[in-house]
């Protein structure tokens, strides 16, 4: 019995492989077919070049994400509001040494934004009445790349709603794709007063876009999303 059920075993094996060499054996004798034409009907270009004349004009810089984003960074940061004090040590470019030293740690912080490929920062700060300090940072990376801004947004983005942080999910900023400002809860210490913090971080095209604003006394929810949006409209 045991033989026989191992000889149909075989049997069916067989039959599996030479089938299958068989089917192959058809295949390969028949003609090829030739593939449906593509589907195009029209193109979204000219088939030729336009006559003389009759070219686009070129975009204007003020047209031109592009040019704009490759000039001078720092003319695309928001100027501070009249009245406002600018922080003298805070404002213009700041190295990327510097820029990872704000962070728990450095070294690790430094080699992360070169292998993003970090390009520049540009910074602007200022102070409005006793307390209130804003800071605005625009972190561009490789050119026309957009990878390095969205995954150092995201990344930050990642660890607000921890508990040493905003301890939420923040709100979606109108007008970015994936841009988000943060109120974070009051902190509070003996012998020093209440202080307050709100965050926004969002990215376009190749530039990471980080603000910070503090203060003694509650941030109202628009006051941090109408610096991201209009900052935003910068770029």
């Amino acid at each position: 019995m045991l033989r026989t059920v191992g000889l149909l075993a075989v049997a069916a094996v067989l039959g599996l492989v030479g089938g299958t060499a068989v089917g192959y054996g058809i295949q390969a004798d028949r003609e090829p077919t030739a593939l449906p034409p593509l589907n195009q009907p029209g193109l979204a270009y000219p088939a030729k070049p336009l006559p003389k004349g009759q070219e686009p004009a070129p975009l204007s810089a003020k047209e031109d994400r592009q040019a704009k984003a490759q000039g001078d960074l720092r003319k695309l940061l928001l100027a501070k509001p009249a009245g406002a004090e600018a922080e003298p040590t805070g404002s213009g470019w700041m190295p990327v040494d510097e820029f990872a030293g704000q962070f728990r740690r450095p070294g690790s912080a430094f080699d992360y934004q070169l292998d993003l490929g970090v390009r520049r920062i540009a910074q602007a700060s200022w102070r409005t009445g006793r307390y209130r300090t804003v800071d605005i940072r625009l972190v561009q990376y490789r050119a026309n790349d957009t990878q390095g801004a969205r995954e150092y947004v995201e990344d930050q983005q990642a660890y607000m709603p921890e508990k040493d942080f905003a301890r939420n999910d923040g709100e979606a900023l109108k007008g970015s794709t994936d841009g988000r400002y943060y109120l974070f809860p009051v902190r509070r210490e003996a012998g020093y007063l209440d202080y307050y913090e709100a965050r926004a971080y969002l990215h376009r095209g190749d530039i990471a876009v980080e603000i910070f604003v503090g203060d003694t006394g509650k941030i109202p929810a628009k006051d941090i999303r109408s610096l991201a949006e209009r900052q935003l409209g910068r770029l």
